[in-house]
């Protein structure tokens, strides 16, 4: 018998950063544009906060190039490629994400992810690292209209969920996650653990909590917990 109960009616979570560190795949499939390139590849540690803007933050990273240039959407497209045909090489969940989703499982309590990877990648993805199966709803950043920082991803998500986005709460690593859940009506959670790499830090995006592992979900999920 579980007695766990929580004010939350369902969780959803950002993918990218989140629930899963898929920052290795992406920082080697720009790293190939640089060595195609006849360049010496970036350090991993000065790319991997660009992991959360997908391609754009990676190639401003790479080759301090914005999307105004006008290499930018032949790169982006080589990027993609490269991505598409290495998706989940080194990209695992991140430690203690698992005992989480067992935990909200347990309880009974329902899922989502809502990102703004395009669900070509999305779906792959969260096939393989099994997140697909169990999750009440997917929401990719090409499913709707509209990505994060707009909230209709969420709300798109807590709709097909069947949940009050008003009981529920969004966790994620970039100040759009932040903005997006609020302007939803969830509750935030700033994961201090992910790339972050929005100029202002954690703390001043605004969330209701800040981790730094995903393990200290459980207590906000569950307050009354032991």
């Amino acid at each position: 018998m579980n007695h766990l109960s929580s004010p939350y009616e369902g969780v959803f979570f950002d993918l990218d950063g989140t629930l899963a560190d898929t920052a290795p795949d992406l920082v080697a499939a720009v790293n190939q544009l640089v060595l195609a390139r006849k360049a010496s590849p970036k350090p991993y540690e000065l790319l991997r906060p660009y992991a959360s803007a997908g391609a754009r933050g990676l190639i401003e990273g790479a080759f301090g190039m914005s999307p105004d240039h006008p290499d930018y959407l032949s790169l982006r497209d080589e990027f993609l490629s490269n991505y598409e045909n290495a998706l989940m090489v080194n990209s695992t969940l991140f430690d203690g994400i698992s005992q989480v989703l067992d935990q909200l499982e347990a309880a009974s309590i329902p899922w989502g992810i809502v990102t703004n990877k395009h669900e070509r990648f999305t779906r792959p993805i969260t096939e393989q690292m099994g997140l697909h199966q169990r999750a009440i709803s997917t929401v990719s950043g090409d499913t709707t209209a509209h990505a994060k920082p707009h909230p209709e991803p969420i709300l798109h998500a807590a709709r097909i969920a069947s949940i009050d986005p008003a009981k529920s709460i969004y966790i994620g690593d970039d100040i759009r996650d932040v903005i997006a859940g609020k302007a939803a009506g969830m509750q935030t959670v700033a994961a201090a653990y992910g790339y972050c790499g929005c100029k202002e830090p954690p703390e001043a995006w605004g969330a209701d909590f800040i981790i730094n592992t995903p393990l200290e979900l459980i207590k906000i999920i569950f307050p009354n917990q032991g």
